[in-house]
């Protein structure tokens, strides 16, 4: 070890004599007016600072030291859960950054002109790039070198996860290995079709050729700041701890950014944020389970119930009764694909595959083998990036007519999960055509996509609603064979057409080795005119190929127009501007904005009209007539809903959204939105301020946001429930009786999961906390797994699980524990809703939508009572390290930590545990005070 640390020093101040600090230079316009008048806020943790030279590296892994500004917004984020009750006007500006324009003189840090139409200027707070350029191409160069000065290897890593090519860059570790084929069989893109998506954004108008002149621009400041970086040794030192850089002699090679670069990245944005449906094989599976088990028609009762498609319970974001039909389940469906029970098999996409996993790529100074194994080892991103959903993201609005000030007040942000640099970035920009500040994903930054404009502001939480469809081909052989699942050609438009086959080559060196590669394979999708192929089936005796349809599939960069107008003064005047501007967005988002006179909502995507007999929840025949409405396979173009049947809305009293419902007939995708759903916990909390006549402020509307996020859903609604079936009689047994009362506590005191003080990690009702956490699994499967049979009541899993708790070990699957990596996110997808609703009616309530069948004892309020009593014991008594069996972070029993957030390193920096917020990543508080005259 002592060598170890010695060869560690000796290399960091090798690379310390090596660093060049770039050139400084003075002078930036004065920003806009700014009516906001310092009550716009932001947040955005752990700091805006995601680059570090390899002698920050290796003073981080050694001495335990962080580059400036990489950890400085960490502190102020965790902080706001432990100290909410106590937050004040005064105080509020601890929790937050301030999101005025421009920087106070005495608080410039650097200012630099990367070119001489651009000026980037960072500040001593937070070192947030603010980036005045006296031209609109200046200011898009100093976005991209700003971009690249804070996340270069990060916007690396996403264009190598985008093209499945990862492992080739960062080594063969199996998270890296999994990640990149799930990007790949999600959008299996030629080179030269990621130019066509840019040519027809080019081609398609004015606002079009802005914005390809806009990355253009973009483009060369990355590549500006690469070139300067590399000949100046200030570049990330994931470079050369993955072998790309040589630290003695700088030999080696960043590849330069290519605009087809960002129709990748906005590829892995579009796929982890803006998309919604799908799932449909998954569905087949669990609906056919559920019909074997009670038969076709009550079958069908039962399944129509579970999927929750408009359930008249749920929370809706528009709750003024408002419809919007969409994605609903026809009363006759047609044409829909069941798969033969046992017949589905995943599609495969590798291929040709040899030898083992290499941790990274060969390294090219030996003293960089130890910090590379140990960064690298599992993966440079988490292996479910894309598979598990991200949905921590929320909002909440509340119209003038209900605040102190007569103003709207908005809290709102997005949920990126938890990394090492975030996945999102900063930044302010001023420009001929843009002004605004807030966060950008990185890479794709060449616009503000969340944040504020001169007199406005705007936020998004993903909406999930329905734009992917499932297709059933029928496969054939072009030689006249009979078809077998394995075959690859497919009939269309009665011709057998052969698949096409897009591959991607991976290999990679070990961490110690002679050079010769440890490892390789093919990755191989299968597409189609319906869209890459994700399953085999056999469909009425006949091999099919399962292939997924997505509107934006093709159309990965079509949003940018909407995000151009988002920046644009000119363009955004009015809450109905905005709307307009949001509409352009092909992604499915819910949008909220807020000025100092009106508040607005709009839900985007490219919502294709079905036809009236396809069922868009099941897999449906390709050729049967049942396709998109004026669907162009060439283009994968069709008619979409117009403007106003997506949800809409300008000044309802207020919004709140945690990626809940919509709007009533509005089917999202997503069986959780039932009876209960996380958007109680702010619906609840913002509809009593309102109810109760109290006015709302910056202050009580970011408490509210902040209680949501440390309280329990299951304890908050649905304990209740289980304590009327409970006590409908005495409850004499001891055991029970002690963790009862200690639920009940808890459940007195707000059923919050909060420390007992701050910093204290460990929480004030630890064991009420606990038995609720062991209990949830054990009773839904108590409660109905009875009933629907095991097979149904796995395959139902399969498609919500039951469980999501903030530490996620406790899982549907017995002694099967699935973390869910500590990235916070809690509550979302669970059978929150089934439960509440099967025990009212145990209880003889009346049920709007009840579920198809009674489930908790069979019905019978006694055995249900019986049922939830034997589960309360056994969750009693399950030993504290079963129910949080420890992880590679955390050990067993150790309940604050299996809760706790950690920013999943993407590099080489770590950060600090914090303890649990539900809460989203980017967070905004704004109440503007006044707005621009018209003209």
């Amino acid at each position: 070890m002592r060598r170890r640390i010695g060869t560690f020093i000796g290399l960091g101040a090798l690379a310390a004599t090596l660093v060049v600090v770039p050139p400084q230079a003075v002078g930036q316009a004065p920003p806009p007016i700014d009516y906001c008048q310092g009550q716009c806020g932001d947040i955005l943790p752990p700091g805006q600072n995601g680059n570090a030279t390899l002698a920050g590296i290796l003073a981080h892994r050694v001495l335990g030291t962080r580059p400036a500004h990489s950890a400085d917004q960490l502190g102020k984020y965790a902080d706001l859960g432990a100290n909410y009750r106590g937050l004040t006007t005064e105080t509020i500006g601890k929790f937050f950054n301030d999101a005025s324009f421009g920087v106070p003189a005495g608080q410039v840090e650097s200012t630099i002109k990367p070119r001489s139409d651009v000026t980037i200027v960072r500040d001593k707070a937070t070192g947030v790039p603010h980036i005045t350029g006296t031209t609109r191409s200046g200011t898009e160069f100093g976005a991209g070198y700003a971009a690249a000065q804070d996340r270069l290897w990060l916007m690396d890593v996403m264009r190598r996860v985008g093209r499945g090519q990862l492992s080739s860059f960062a080594g063969g570790a199996e998270g890296n290995r999994e990640l990149e084929r799930q990007f790949f069989a999600s959008a299996p893109y030629t080179e030269e079709e990621l130019q066509r998506q840019i040519d027809e954004v080019k081609n398609s108008g004015p606002r079009g050729a802005q914005g390809y002149a806009d990355a253009a621009a973009y483009v060369e400041g990355i590549n500006k700041y690469i070139s300067e970086a590399h000949s100046g040794r200030y570049f990330p030192g994931e470079y050369v701890l993955t072998g790309h850089i040589d630290a003695i002699t700088n030999a080696g090679k960043i590849e330069p950014f290519k605009l087809t670069d960002m129709v990748v990245l906005s590829s892995v944005v579009g796929a982890q944020f803006g998309g919604g449906g799908g799932g449909e094989v998954q569905a087949a599976i669990a609906k056919l389970a559920i019909q074997e088990r009670y038969g076709v028609e009550q079958g069908e009762e039962v399944w129509r119930s579970l999927r929750s498609e408009n359930d008249p319970e749920t929370v809706y974001t528009l709750h003024e009764g408002q419809s919007f039909p969409y994605g609903k389940t026809p009363a006759n469906p047609q044409g829909a694909a069941m798969p033969q029970p046992g017949s589905v098999s995943p599609q495969q996409t590798v291929f040709d595959e040899v030898g083992g996993q290499g941790a990274s790529v060969k390294p090219a100074a030996p003293a960089a083998q130890e910090p590379a194994r140990d960064m690298f080892a599992d993966g440079v991103l988490p292996a479910d990036l894309l598979s598990e959903k991200h949905g921590m993201s929320n909002a909440l609005v509340v119209s003038g007519q209900h605040t102190a000030s007569g103003h709207p007040v908005s809290v709102f942000g997005p949920q990126t999960s938890y990394f090492a640099p975030q996945l999102l970035m900063l930044q302010e920009l001023q420009g001929p055509g843009i002004s605004a500040r807030g966060a950008s994903f990185a890479g794709v930054s060449l616009y503000v996509l969340l944040g504020r404009g001169q007199d406005y502001a705007w936020s998004a939480t993903s909406a999930n609603q329905d734009i992917i469809d499932t297709y059933a081909l029928e496969l054939c052989d072009p030689s006249g064979a009979p078809a077998t699942k394995e075959s690859n050609a497919y009939l269309f438009n009665g011709q057998c057409t052969p698949m096409e086959v897009i591959e991607r080559k991976n290999s990679w060196k070990p961490t110690l080795a002679d050079g010769t590669p440890a490892g390789s394979y093919t990755l191989r999708a299968f597409r189609t005119q319906y869209g890459p192929v994700t399953h085999r089936a056999i469909v009425e005796g006949k091999p099919v190929a399962y292939a997924a349809l997505r509107s934006s599939y093709f159309h990965e960069v079509d949003a940018l127009l909407g995000f151009q107008e988002f920046n644009d003064p000119d363009a955004v005047k009015s809450a109905a501007d905005f709307q307009r501007a949001a509409s352009q967005i092909n992604y499915t988002f819910n949008w909220f904005y807020a000025d100092a006179q009106d508040t607005a909502y709009y839900n985007s995507g490219a919502n294709p009209v079905r036809h009236p007999n396809a069922d868009p929840s099941m897999p449906i025949k390709a050729g049967a007539g049942l396709e998109w409405r004026n669907w162009n396979p060439a283009t994968n173009r069709a008619d979409y809903t117009p403007f106003e049947q997506h949800p809409n809305s300008v000044n309802q009293d207020y919004y709140i959204s945690w990626n809940n419902a919509q709007a009533k007939d509005y089917a999202a995708s997503g069986y959780e939105k039932s009876a209960v759903h996380r958007g109680d916990l702010l619906d609840r909390r913002v509809r009593a301020l309102i109810d109760s006549g109290t006015k709302v402020t910056r202050v009580n509307l970011t408490q509210a946001m902040a209680e949501a996020g440390l309280a329990d859903l299951r304890a908050e609604k649905v304990l209740p429930q289980l304590l009327r079936v409970i006590e409908s009689a005495a409850v004499t047994d001891p055991a029970a009786a002690a963790a009862l009362t200690k639920l009940k506590d808890w459940q007195s005191r707000g059923a919050l999961r909060a420390e007992t003080s701050p910093g204290s990690k460990a929480y004030a009702d630890a064991e009420a906390i606990k038995i609720m956490d062991a209990w949830w699994p054990l009773l839904v499967r108590a409660q109905f797994e009875p009933g629907l049979g095991t097979p149904a009541f796995t395959a139902m899993t399969g498609v919500l699980k039951i469980n999501e708790s903030p530490s996620g070990w406790q899982n549907e699957v017995p002694g099967k524990h699935v973390g869910q990596g500590h990235q916070g996110s809690a509550y979302q997808s669970g059978w929150w809703g089934y439960v509440h609703k099967d025990l009212r009616s145990v209880l003889g309530d009346q049920v709007a939508g009840p579920l198809g069948a009674e489930y908790c004892g069979g019905g019978d309020l006694a055995q249900c009572r019986t049922l939830l009593l034997n589960t309360v014991k056994q969750a009693a008594a399950q030993p504290v390290n079963e129910v949080y069996p420890g992880d590679g972070d955390c050990s067993a029993g150790d309940q604050w930590c299996a809760d706790s957030l950690i920013h999943r390193p993407l590099g080489g920096i770590t950060h600090d545990k914090i303890s649990t917020q539900n809460r989203p990543t980017y967070q905004q508080v704004v109440e503007f005070a006044g707005r621009r005259q018209p003209a």
